[in-house]
């Protein structure tokens, strides 16, 4: 072989070998920009990931930067070097909602982010505090949605405050089915909780992992997920979209990477994420949570967020939420 072409395919070699190697090779460890406080849902996914994901890509450090409904932190992921070093997890509320609900935003969610993989997604659950379900003579969301339109005005819903998940997921129901309730924001999703184990709201559109507790102690009556398939940890629960054709609303959160990053550098940090969702441990720690790993590509994650980014600008229009 001539030494030219020797040096040639040395150096396609070498490319190559660069491209498809683990970022474990760099000297600095990965930063994980988890934008919510330690201890929820979003961040023990993402300490169980990073924990499985380290022997492809090397050490990856957990750094919390809550405030802003999730803005904060994300914004500092928009404005990293796009090396591949800085990642962080955006949620549907990130990506898909504070776009529309925050008068100014630190990013563009469209445009700021390279997709790497989805991580999780965790059905809602429409709950009823079970005395009042009883009280009622409320046992499925057919009973629900009579008992509004023979009684308009008198039933109530709480959520963790305005635009919240919970809220939107409240709107989208009522306005599905034809009925009206008052909505009583509180200041999270826990306090939104205890008002209606307290009874002082009637229903509550929460997170299976929160609801979930309460639901098997019997404090809390499910209705209904609103995933549009029944969930494996609420056996005999219909989907809402049963009663109402289409409805379907999950919690959903990935992994992005500021924009601008190499595709070599995004397919390796997305193939060594997704792979490690689909290891017995993190599927094992994910079902604690009541989590369901849903790895997949970029673009499949891209995808996501924007078909949910249109479909809740006309939610958030319609609640009339906002934030300045």
């Amino acid at each position: 072989m001539m030494p030219r072409r020797r040096s040639l395919l040395a150096a396609a070699l070498t490319l190559a070998a660069a491209c498809a190697a683990p970022l474990a090779a760099a000297q600095e460890p990965i930063r994980l920009v988890v934008p919510y406080p330690p201890g929820g849902p979003l961040d023990v996914t993402a300490r169980a990931l990073a924990e499985q994901a380290k022997a492809r890509l090397g050490a990856i450090i957990i750094e919390n930067k809550p405030g802003a409904g999730g803005n904060i932190g994300l914004a500092s992921v928009a404005r990293a070097a796009p090396d591949g070093r800085t990642i962080g997890v955006a949620a549907v509320a990130t990506l898909a909602i504070n776009p529309w609900l925050y008068a100014k935003m630190p990013y563009d969610a469209a445009r700021d982010f390279a997709p790497l993989t989805q991580m999780a997604r965790v059905p809602n659950v429409l709950v009823m505090n079970a005395a009042t379900a009883e009280r009622l003579g409320i046992g499925s969301v057919a009973d629900l949605i009579a008992y509004a339109k023979k009684n308009p005005g008198k039933l109530n819903y709480g959520s963790g405050g305005n635009g919240s998940a919970g809220h939107l997921a409240g709107e989208m129901f009522k306005r599905q089915a034809g009925i009206f309730a008052t909505h009583i924001p509180y200041s999270g999703g826990n306090p939104a909780q205890l008002a209606l184990l307290a009874g002082h709201v009637d229903f509550n559109i929460d997170n299976l992992a929160t609801a979930a507790p309460n639901i098997r102690a019997g404090k809390l009556k499910a209705l209904a997920v609103t995933s549009a398939s029944a969930s494996p940890a609420l056996p005999g629960v219909p989907p809402l979209g049963d009663t109402l054709k289409g409805f379907e609303i999950d919690t959903w959160w990935g992994l992005v990477a500021p924009a601008g990053t190499p595709p070599e550098v995004v397919a390796t940090l997305s193939q060594a994420f997704a792979d490690a969702l689909r290891t017995p441990e993190t599927r094992q720690r994910f079902a604690a949570l009541l989590a369901e790993p849903a790895p997949g590509t970029p673009a499949q994650f891209g995808e996501l967020a924007a078909r949910e980014r249109a479909r809740y600008e006309s939610v958030v229009r319609q609640s009339g939420a906002r934030v300045d």
